[in-house]
């Protein structure tokens, strides 16, 4: 039986790698071993060669289930780069592509078959498994597996029957994004409760992590965008209309911004999605219908103009970025109408009472995030249970805000609420704080109320930023049966009786987005950047020859990795990240050329 050896030979030989990133040997030496394993692994971590060196070292097939046909795509061509022998079956596959595939897996060559679990649970795709004898199934994306995953899929529900469909298989499942809940639930789904579960980590320490309140979305994301010029990023949007306006407004401004939500033409998504993944320098501005198995290595930010709906989903549209392990930016925005929208949504969703109570904790889990006054990778990184210390890459490391002992201002805002039968809004409790005599506020007669100008020395932008904090902090809480009014929260009572104490921020009265954080990233050290650009046309002009995304070819990394050493002979190159032999004999003679030509130069 081939062993963990075996598999380090094929990472240096085929892939031109020098060795593991930290977790990949655990994983593959427990697939190897014959193990059922749930690896939960950071994206860019190199999870997809955890299920692709089994199937090498042991010459044996191994079915990869993959939500997403563009991905499917990719994987293959970069495996078929590499001299490895690997198919696709989806409704994209030609008909002699899949011809081909079907052959090769009647002759027992092909290693690795990808396919949709659409297409993998028709009965006569899996009785013609069946006759192959797949050695293992890895699963992408399990959290869809599962009921508290933040992107639940009924078609992988299905997935489950597979290990009574192929009792000598093993099998394997990978994500990015699952908390104890959520794995908890897929070794029970999958596995019926017995599986070897790794847990690689879940910082991202290449992404910059920043979230404000949202005071001008246009200008916020503008300010973002510029900072990456010519840049590929993404920017999430809450509904199909923003996606649609707001991809037309950057285009107006000169970006190449594509909109994609549910309701486009499939034609048209998928020419937006091929853009996006094979050009360079592409928004796409995009509801979270974008983005699952998305595998672009160059995105250099991910901007929210709304609150996501999770942490996990925070976590996962995020890690969309820097997967190359380069710098990225990601940017999430907030209001109080995503609180009640969001909370909303929850309570108008037709799960049962149960799982509404875990959406709306994980939704305060988000809250407490994005107010929180600390670091915020220590905060998120907490959420699933890991520690860290200040990260110095986020906004709240970078630009640090100082907390004040609010229970004063809270209850100040707890009795504005009460007072007015806890059935108005932020704006309108605001008013009343602050002691401004609207149309409204004199309707109801709350210029006359004890609390009407208590707060006129807090101007309205801290105001808001205070009764955002009190909300994700269960002091004030938002009635969704009725119209947004707020209420007195689960620590309400205790803060109005001086029984319990808040710590606020004050950082709507500060300037968002300093000095030290509008920057733009630097490049890697030592890297030759006339020699970079010179290295990327060259893998532009062969990513169109052979019609496959540039990254496909070699990665950014491999490119600043040859930009710095500078190899002169094809020995040397093989020292590059991500060379192998395959991409060697295909590629070395040109890319050694250019090198070589631009020392002359």
């Amino acid at each position: 039986m081939p062993n963990l050896d075996a598999a380090r030979a094929i990472l240096k030989e085929t892939f031109g790698f020098t060795g593991f990133r930290p977790g990949q040997a655990e994983i593959v030496g427990a697939l190897m071993d014959g193990e059922n394993v749930l690896a939960v692994m950071p994206t860019g971590s190199g999870k997809s060669l955890c299920y692709q060196l089994p199937a090498l070292a042991g010459e044996s097939l191994t079915v990869v289930v993959s939500p997403l046909i563009a991905l499917m795509r990719d994987q293959v061509a970069a495996l078929h780069l590499n001299g490895i022998a690997a198919g696709a079956l989806n409704s994209a596959t030609p008909a002699a592509e899949a011809a081909e595939t079907h052959r090769q897996l009647r002759e027992g060559r092909l290693r690795l078959l990808y396919v949709s679990p659409e297409r993998l649970m028709r009965e006569d795709v899996l009785d013609g498994l069946a006759r192959c004898a797949p050695a293992r199934f890895a699963i992408d994306e399990a959290h869809c597996i599962s009921q508290w995953g933040h992107d639940f899929r009924p078609d992988y529900r299905r997935l489950a029957e597979l290990p009574d469909r192929f009792p000598r298989a093993r099998f394997s499942a990978f994500t990015a994004t699952a908390d104890a809940i959520t794995r908890q639930d897929i070794v029970e789904r999958l596995f019926g409760g017995r599986a070897k579960v790794f847990v690689a980590g879940f910082d991202r320490p290449n992404l910059r992590i920043g979230i404000a309140p949202r005071n001008s979305a246009a200008r916020q994301i503008d300010g973002l965008l510029g900072r990456h010029a010519g840049a590929s990023g993404i920017v999430y949007t809450l509904s199909r209309k923003a996606a649609e306006q707001t991809a037309a407004r950057l285009a107006a401004a000169g970006r190449t911004a594509l909109p994609y939500h549910a309701g486009m033409d499939q034609g048209d998504r998928d020419r937006h999605q091929d853009r996006f993944l094979t050009e360079g320098g592409v928004v796409m501005v995009a509801t979270i219908a974008f983005g699952m198995g998305i595998d672009k290595p160059d995105v250099r930010f991910v901007a929210h103009a709304n609150i996501p709906s999770t942490v996990e989903a925070f976590y996962q549209e995020i890690g969309r970025a820097g997967r190359d392990g380069l710098p990225a930016e990601t940017l999430m925005l907030y209001g109080m109408d995503d609180i009640r929208l969001r909370r909303l949504m929850i309570d108008e969703s037709e799960r049962p009472d149960e799982a509404k109570r875990v959406e709306h904790q994980r939704l305060n889990a988000l809250l407490t995030l994005c107010e929180t006054a600390g670091c915020r990778r220590q905060a998120l990184l907490g959420y699933f249970g890991e520690a860290c210390g200040p990260c110095g890459n986020c906004d709240r490391c970078l630009d640090p805000v100082e907390t004040i002992d609010g229970t004063v201002i809270a209850q100040k805002a707890l009795s504005a609420a009460l007072r007015t039968g806890e059935r108005f809004g932020a704006g309108h409790l605001i008013d009343i704080l602050c002691g401004e005599e609207t149309e409204k506020v004199r309707q109801f007669r709350h210029d006359r109320l004890p609390t009407f100008g208590v707060g006129a020395d807090t101007g309205k932008p801290l105001w808001r930023s205070y009764l955002r904090q009190l909300v994700a902090a269960d002091v004030l809480k938002i009635d969704l049966g009725g119209y947004g009014g707020l209420q007195l929260g689960g620590k309400g009572r205790a803060v109005l009786k001086g029984a319990e104490s808040v710590a606020l921020h004050g950082e709507a009265a500060r300037q968002h987005g300093s000095r030290k954080h509008a920057a733009a990233l630097p490049p890697p050290d030592d890297v030759d950047e006339a020699l970079f650009d010179r290295l990327k046309k060259l893998r532009l002009e062969i990513a169109r020859a052979d019609g496959v995304p540039p990254y496909v070819v070699f990665h950014d990394r491999s490119l600043h990795d040859m930009a710095a050493r500078k190899p002169q002979t094809l020995e040397a190159l093989t020292a590059c990240h991500g060379v192998g032999a395959t991409k060697l004999e295909r590629y070395g003679e040109r890319f050694l050329a250019a090198i070589v030509a631009a020392g002359d130069a």
